[in-house]
C-alpha cells in the first residue's frame, strides 16, 4: 500500500506533508490481533490447562493476572528503558517476543514455565499498547489519528471474535499446547509486515520519564478517569475470565457448545465495536457510564438463570456486545484528554487496565475456588457499579475544568 501525502497544519499554522503510512497501520493491526488471542487465550482454555499443568482453574487464570502485573510495569518504564531507540526497532523486537511467548507457554513442561512464557506477553501488551497512539500520531496526518486507533481496536476485536471460539475448538482437536502453536506463524507474518510497512521512527524530542507519567494525576479529571477505567476493567475480568469453568460446571454444557456460546460473545462483540463510535459521538460520557450498568445487570441475570443455557447464551452475547465496545471509548479518551502527552498518557492507560485485569483475574479466581461462582458475579456486579458512578465523576471534573481534554487539543 503506497504511503499518500496528506496536508496539514501544524501548531503555528503552517502547512506541512505528513506521509500517511497505512500499510503500517494495518500491519499493526494484524500485531494487536496476534497479541489480544495470545493474551486472552487462557479464557478458552482453563479446563484443559490446568488439568495438564495439575493446578486448579484459579491457578492457571492467574496466568491472565501475571501478564498483567509485567504489563503494568513495561508500560510505565518502557519510554524511559526505549531511551532514543528507534520505535520502529522496538515494535519489531516486542514482536519478536511475543512469538517466543507462544512457544514457551505451548513448550511449558510445569507451571512455572508457563507462567514465565505468560510474562513474555504481558512485557508485549505493555509495550505495544502504551506506545499505540503515539505511534499512531507518527503513522498518519493528525486528524485520521482516531481512524488509525479505531483500525488498530477492530484488530482487538477480531481477536474477540476468533481467539476464544477458535482456541476452545482448536484445543479440542490439537490440544491446548498445539493452540499455543498456532500463534507463532500469525506473529512471524506480523513482524515480516511490519518490517516492510513501517517507516523508520527515531526518537525526536526528549522522551518522557516515568516521573512524568505519575505528574499527570494533578490532574482532578485523569485521577478520576483512570480510577473509574481501573475499576470497570477489574470488574470486567473478575467475571469473564472464569466463563468457560462457569459454562462447564454450573450451565452444565459440553465443549462443542462452550466454543459456540464463546463465538456468539466474539460476533457481538465485534458487532459492538463497530457501531460504538457513532454512540459516542451522540454522547461521550453518558455511553460510558451506561455499559458498566447495562454490564452489571447481566451478571446479576447470570446468576438468576445460571442452569438455563439459552437465556445465559443470550446474555452473555449482550455482555460480548457492550464489553467489548468498552475499550474503544476509553482509547478516545486518551488523544482527547492527553494531546500533548499521547505517549505518557497511553503508558498510564494501558498501567491501568494491565493493574485491573491481574487484580479482577485474581480476585475472581479467588471467589471461584473457594465461595463459588455466585459471589464472582456478584463481586463483578458491585465493581461495575463504582465503575459507573467515578465516571460520572470524571465527566463532572471534566465539565467544571472547561473540558480538560478539549481545551488543550
Amino acid at each position: 500500500m503506497r504511503n499518500q501525502k496528506t496536508e496539514t497544519r501544524n501548531k503555528n499554522g503552517e502547512s506541512e506533508k505528513q506521509p500517511a503510512h497505512w500499510g503500517g497501520v494495518f500491519a499493526m493491526t494484524l500485531c494487536v490481533f496476534a497479541l489480544i488471542a495470545s493474551e486472552f487465550m487462557p479464557v478458552s482454555l482453563l479446563t484443559p490447562m490446568a488439568q495438564s499443568l495439575n493446578v486448579t482453574e484459579g491457578m492457571a487464570g492467574q496466568g491472565i493476572a501475571i501478564s498483567g502485573v509485567f504489563a503494568v510495569v513495561t508500560s510505565l518504564f518502557i519510554s524511559r528503558l526505549a531511551g532514543a531507540l528507534n520505535r520502529k526497532t522496538l515494535l519489531l523486537g516486542l514482536t519478536c517476543i511475543m512469538a517466543l511467548s507462544g512457544a514457551v507457554i505451548a513448550m511449558a513442561p510445569n507451571y512455572l514455565t508457563y507462567m514465565t512464557g505468560r510474562a513474555l506477553i504481558g512485557i508485549v501488551v505493555g509495550g505495544f499498547w502504551s506506545m499505540s497512539a503515539a505511534t499512531a500520531m507518527r503513522l498518519v496526518p493528525v486528524h485520521r489519528v482516531p481512524l488509525a486507533l479505531a483500525i488498530f481496536n477492530s484488530g482487538n476485536a477480531l481477536a474477540t471474535v476468533v481467539a476464544a471460539p477458535l482456541g476452545s475448538w482448536l484445543g479440542s482437536v490439537i490440544g491446548w499446547r498445539g493452540t499455543f502453536f498456532c500463534l507463532l506463524p500469525v506473529a512471524i507474518v506480523a513482524f515480516v509486515w511490519q518490517l516492510l510497512s513501517l517507516p523508520s521512527m527515531p526518537v525526536t524530542r526528549p522522551h518522557v520519564g516515568a516521573g512524568n507519567v505519575f505528574m499527570l494525576f494533578r490532574h482532578r479529571v485523569v485521577t478520576l478517569g483512570m480510577l473509574g477505567v481501573g475499576i470497570f476493567f477489574m470488574g470486567q475480568f473478575t467475571l469473564f475470565t472464569y466463563i468457560r469453568p462457569f459454562l462447564e460446571a454450573v450451565t452444565k454444557v459440553d465443549a462443542s457448545a462452550v466454543t459456540l456460546i464463546l463465538l456468539v460473545i466474539g460476533m457481538a462483540g465485534f458487532i459492538g465495536t463497530t457501531l460504538i463510535s457513532r454512540v459516542l459521538k451522540r454522547g461521550f460520557y453518558p455511553t460510558l457510564m451506561a455499559i458498566p450498568v447495562l454490564m452489571a445487570i447481566i451478571a446479576l441475570a447470570l446468576i438468576a438463570f445460571s442452569n438455563q443455557a439459552s437465556i445465559v447464551t443470550i446474555l452473555l452475547g449482550l455482555w460480548g456486545l457492550i464489553s467489548t465496545a468498552a475499550p474503544v471509548g476509553w482509547w478516545a479518551w486518551v488523544p482527547r484528554t492527553f494531546p500533548q502527552d499521547a505517549e505518557a498518557g497511553g503508558g498510564l492507560m494501558v498501567a491501568m487496565v494491565q493493574l485491573s485485569i491481574a487484580l479482577g483475574s485474581t480476585v475472581g479466581g479467588l471467589l471461584f475456588d473457594h465461595h463459588g461462582f455466585q459471589s464472582t458475579f456478584l463481586v463483578s456486579a458491585a465493581m461495575l457499579i463504582i465503575a459507573t458512578v467515578l465516571i460520572f465523576l470524571t465527566s463532572r471534573a471534566d465539565a467544571s475544568a472547561g473540558g480538560h481534554s478539549s481545551h488543550s487539543s
